[in-house]
């Protein structure tokens, strides 16, 4: 049986996640291993946030944002840039290898580009094979909680 690797990908609202959003508009295929969380800058995305998808069971985990001078909240994508250097050593302790971990910067106008990473982080943790945090049920276990939406 072929392993197929479950990613998670931290979008950000303004550049990455309306990159995905064109690439589905222009029927740009990429594999469905990947599911995606909008956040609205990558700058808000903690490493704490990014650690705790790995321990759920997540075999590889993106974060990806506006292109550097490109961020909507000025700075959002530098200060993902310092947090995400945290991640990669943390990924040392939890005995990942690095390349589980991607940070990709992409405008909202390149829909090519958002595919081309998610294929390539796709192949490269399909050939890692499952995370060992896996194993522990992860993202399949069944007690995940729920939140209510105020919104709804």
């Amino acid at each position: 049986m072929s392993f197929e690797p479950r990613i998670l990908s931290f979008n950000c609202h303004w550049c990455s996640y309306a990159a995905a959003d064109l690439a589905g508009i222009m029927r740009i295929q990429y594999p469905p291993n990947v599911r995606i969380i909008r956040v609205m800058c990558s700058g808000m995305v903690h490493s704490n946030l990014v650690v705790e998808a790995f321990q759920k069971g997540a075999d590889g985990v993106m974060v990806t944002g506006c292109r550097q001078g490109e961020c909507h909240y000025v700075d959002g994508n530098r200060k993902a840039e310092m947090r995400m250097v945290v991640v990669e050593e943390m990924l040392d302790t939890l005995g990942l290898e690095q390349e589980r971990f991607r940070l990709v910067w992409c405008s909202s106008s390149e829909a090519d580009r958002f595919v081309a990473a998610v294929r390539e982080m796709t192949e490269t943790v399909r050939a890692l094979g499952p995370s060992p945090y896996r194993s522990n049920g992860g993202l399949d276990r069944d007690d995940t909680e729920e939140f209510p939406c105020p919104s709804r």
